[in-house]
């Protein structure tokens, strides 16, 4: 629009001198300068008018009738076309101005969707916006721990770091864009060296919501309102296609993550890729998936790990309570943090090192009161977490979870199918222990446990891990003692339901002492050590063969839905080997029984003696053993028949077991000699037995021939400490008791 106004200008001038030459006086002239020198003054401004007025004054002098008033007209003119003009000049350079800041916003939100990822997008912005920081700059800063950190410059700055107090820093805390007209007004402004700049623009760049960086612009002159609007409008784009960018980043991993779980085969295997993915993506240094598995965390895999302090930390596992990984187990949140030394659980090999970004998230497992493992990232040096680097590895997580219960399952059955093969191959008895220690390492929140199996119509410790096996073999339970600490309905025992018991739910040594001895339960058993327990009944065809126990000595809520769904796997193998156990054991049990009167025989009582002496010896308990020789027997043989005799031999095996206390065992020692063995029992306590076993046999009569006995006592250690030691003392006894004509010597 300027180009028309000289061609005015000249064209005016033009015609004034062609007036002049056609004879013209000055007052016939004077108006074609006058237009020529407003045009002027109009267009250029109030100096190139003055001097378009003099030298229209200097023409109109080579023509007649000049005078003073002429010139007076043309500096009036002059002066009315500037202020005319003046503001119609800054409308036309100011929208010439914003047309070009219009175009270079275009251009930069046109490159805006060509960055690959948010590095690239955000170090490209300054280069774009540089031509609005006239005789100034354009920056991107980034948050760090003292202030903010310079990502980007254009053109390039002497500073690397600001503190959080500037211009920057409020825009980054309120969110909102910060527009400071003269910094020499602003007290928190913090000059850039070599820069003068009297305008400032700082505007936040957000991610999902979260100020990531600020977009910091100034300049040498003031921004127009409408700069500032449209830089608004272009920082809320770059923060559109940084949460495009987050979103887009997140699908990637997750289907990459996919596709290696997808692959693996193993969970070790399956930790160590996932680990590899996130370290690649995230720029980190190291990763340990860890597994809590009872008292320790056990790494499951681990990538990055170098140093021979934390290699050694991987080997022996975290102590239970000890890091991160368990704070995360206990509570089932994550942290995120850049200040690893300042958390309350700390591993302290990590922090001698000196590592301080540290990344710690629960791994879901359905059904699960805990999160049964967890995924640990960091580096050595400091960062801060965006919000979306948290969302998206907790995205991860969830699909990590996924991926690991699904080679847990697979996990558990290849356990159960090689239960079941072995079944086949090993002797019986060495696979309860097997079978225990599988279903420990299968069963989430197991730590240690015991297997009792129903003998005898008792039930006996078979197997134990965590306890000592040797001393709870001298404890015996009854049906009704293990439906008492099993707390649920015998109905429910014989569909095989496993129950769940927790110290902040009931008081589990109470249970204990309930159904066993204090001062045995309490040391081999461990008792009041148990947090929680998960008790499983095995039954078959509607008998309750065994009761797997499985224990947690540290976590009251070791155990959830997922444990008992991974106890039921174990539910068939068990029967199978209790129901062969129960076979071979039947005919065991037949060539040691007595087949007269049902009791066990001698075969059955020099085993079960050396068993029950060995445990005394061992645990330092009192063992006490009784020799019965019948009175009267040998007269009913002879003068009423062997029918009779052997009649009588049944009856008093029932007598013997009416007055049995629950843990003596009796055996028919032969022919009509008796023998009983009482663990636990030092020598008054079996007198007492003795006697009360010698009242039930002199109550049978035949005839008019009644029974009677003498009996030896013998009592382990002070009567001797070997099996023949105790034997010959026992025997000599009952002679002794047999030549006085009494019922019992001890």
């Amino acid at each position: 629009m300027l180009l028309p106004y000289p061609a005015i200008a000249l064209g005016a001038l033009l015609l004034g001198l062609l007036a002049g030459l056609l004879g013209y006086s000055a007052p016939y002239i004077l108006p074609w300068f006058m237009i020529s020198t407003a045009t002027l003054a109009s267009a250029r401004g109030l100096g190139v008018g003055l001097g378009a007025a003099l030298v229209s004054t200097l023409l109109l002098l080579l023509f007649p009738g000049f005078d003073g008033v002429a010139v007076a007209l043309l500096l009036l003119s002059a002066l009315l076309a500037h202020q005319v003009g003046q503001s119609l000049r800054l409308a036309h350079r100011r929208a010439k101005h914003l047309a070009r800041a219009q175009k270079l916003l275009a251009e930069a939100l046109e490159a805006l969707p060509q960055a690959e990822d948010r590095e690239t997008l955000l170090r490209g912005l300054p280069e774009r916006l540089a031509a609005f920081g006239e005789g100034g700059h354009a920056g991107v800063w980034i948050p760090v721990r003292e202030g903010f950190r310079l990502l980007a410059s254009a053109p390039p700055l002497a500073l690397e770091t600001i503190p959080p107090t500037g211009v920057v820093g409020r825009a980054f805390r309120e969110g909102r864009p910060i527009h400071v007209p003269d910094v020499r007004r602003e007290p928190g402004y913090i000059p850039a060296p070599g820069h003068q700049a009297l305008a400032e623009l700082a505007l936040p760049l957000l991610e999902r919501g979260e100020v990531v960086a600020v977009l910091n612009l100034e300049k040498s002159r003031p921004f127009f309102p409408e700069e500032v609007e449209g830089l608004i409008r272009f920082a809320q784009a770059v923060s559109l296609e940084l949460s495009r960018l987050a979103d887009l980043e997140e699908r990637r991993l997750l289907a990459e993550l996919a596709q290696r779980m997808q692959s693996a085969a193993t969970l070790e295997e399956a930790g160590s890729k996932a680990l590899a993915l996130f370290l690649e993506v995230l720029h980190l240094e190291a990763g340990t998936l860890w597994e809590a598995r009872g008292s320790r965390m056990e790494a499951l895999a681990y990538q990055g790990v170098t140093e021979p302090a934390l290699l050694q930390v991987i080997r022996e596992g975290l102590p239970y309570g000890l890091g991160l990984a368990w704070q995360v187990y206990e509570t089932g949140s994550p942290v995120f943090t850049a200040r690893y030394a300042e958390e309350a659980r700390v591993v302290p090999a990590l922090k001698a090192l000196n590592w301080r970004t540290f990344a710690a998230l629960p791994i879901p497992t359905p059904g699960s009161p805990r999160a049964r493992r967890v995924l640990v990232l960091g580096q050595r040096e400091e960062r801060l977490w965006r919000r979306a680097e948290e969302e998206m590895l907790l995205s991860a997580c969830r699909a990590l979870g996924l991926g690991l219960e699904r080679l847990t399952e697979k996990a558990r059955h290849e356990g159960v199918n090689r239960l079941f093969l072995n079944l086949l191959e090993k002797p019986l008895e060495e696979l309860y222990q097997e079978v225990l220690e599988e279903a420990i390492r299968q069963v989430p929140g197991s730590e240690a446990g015991s297997l009792l199996v129903l003998e005898g119509g008792e039930y006996l410790f078979k197997a134990a891990v965590g306890y000592d096996l040797e001393g709870l073999k001298t404890v015996r339970f009854t049906p009704q003692g293990m439906l008492l600490w099993y707390g649920r309905g015998e109905g429910e025992a014989r569909r095989g339901e496993p129950r769940i018991m927790s110290v902040e739910e009931r008081a589990i040594p109470e249970i204990s002492h309930q159904t066993a001895p204090p001062e045995v339960i309490d040391t081999a058993g461990r008792a009041k050590e148990i947090q929680a327990n998960l008790c499983l009944p095995v039954p078959y065809k509607g008998e309750v063969l065994a009761y797997l126990n499985l224990d947690n000595l540290h976590d009251p809520k070791a155990f959830g839905e997922d444990s008992l769904h991974a106890a039921h796997y174990f539910a068939a193998p068990l029967a199978t080997l209790l129901h062969e156990a129960k076979t071979r054991r039947l005919l065991e049990e037949a060539a040691l029984t007595d087949p007269l009167t049902g009791l066990l025989n001698r075969r059955a009582f020099d085993r079960h003696f050396l068993e029950e002496l060995k445990r005394a010896e061992r645990y330092g308990y009192p063992l006490s053993l009784a020799i019965l020789d019948l009175k009267g027997f040998k007269p009913v043989n002879d003068r009423l028949g062997h029918a009779v005799g052997d009649l009588a031999l049944i009856k008093v095996a029932e007598a013997l077991e009416r007055e049995r206390r629950n843990g003596d065992r009796i055996f028919r020692w032969g022919g009509d000699e008796f023998a009983v063995l009482f663990p636990h029992t030092p020598k008054q306590g079996a007198i007492a037995a003795a006697y009360r076993y010698a009242k039930a046999i002199e109550k049978l009569c035949f005839g008019e021939i009644c029974l009677g006995v003498n009996i030896g006592v013998a009592t382990f250690p002070e009567d001797g400490a070997t099996p023949d030691e105790l034997l010959s003392a026992a025997d000599t006894r009952m002679y002794q008791a047999k030549a006085k004509g009494l019922a019992v010597v001890a």
